[in-house]
């Protein structure tokens, strides 16, 4: 596991840090142990941390928890990636179960409603986003949990397993067109999407 960077042996104790905690949850998770008292173990935080890791190993410029105000709300988005042309807005929940599809539904437009906030926001002199110096964007919402769900997509919306979050991030570009997004032009002078 130390190879792994799961783990590091300093003298006579083993430490594990915020990040190793998560990848040896997701470990525990591909070997068998019960996801639920896995998802117990972890804190909110480190779904994000994994996400914005993840994100980060694909190229795209990412920011942790995202505020801003559209209209007389507040919002959040918990990790946003930015990589030419994609915005990917994601969601991240720490679930102890699997989601009842009236639950998931709200959870979903939800994030829907705040990923067309944050790009009807832009650009905002309170956000310094790298999608505000391109031309375009397509912001895509996206749900992560810990446990993977009967549904991949909802609405057209991703709903990503921790566990196929690298596989989804990987092929994102193969399937952009498939998925709800909000395009949403910087530049005036230019009209592809």
């Amino acid at each position: 596991m130390q190879n792994e960077d799961l783990v590091y042996l300093k003298s006579d104790r083993i430490e594990v840090t915020s990040t190793s905690r998560l990848k040896l949850a997701v470990k525990a998770a591909y070997l068998g142990a019960d996801i639920q008292n896995i998802s117990h173990l972890l804190c909110w935080q480190e779904f994000e941390e994994i996400t914005a890791i993840a994100l980060k190993t694909n190229g795209y410029e990412v920011y942790n928890n995202v505020r801003f105000k559209h209209g007389s709300r507040r919002y959040e988005v918990d990790v946003v990636g930015c990589r030419k042309p994609s915005v990917v807005c994601i969601d991240c929940k720490r679930w102890q179960h699997v989601i009842a599809p009236s639950a998931l539904k709200k959870i979903v437009e939800e994030q829907a409603q705040r990923t067309h906030a944050l790009a009807d926001t832009l650009p905002n002199a309170k956000l310094s986003l790298e999608c505000t110096k391109w031309k375009k964007a397509k912001f895509i919402p996206v749900v992560l949990s810990l446990i993977p769900g009967a549904y991949k997509f909802y609405y057209e919306v991703p709903v990503v397993s921790v566990l196929q979050l690298q596989d989804f991030i990987s092929q994102l570009p193969l399937y952009v067109e498939t998925l709800k997004s909000f395009p949403k032009i910087f530049n005036m002078l230019s009209s592809d999407f």
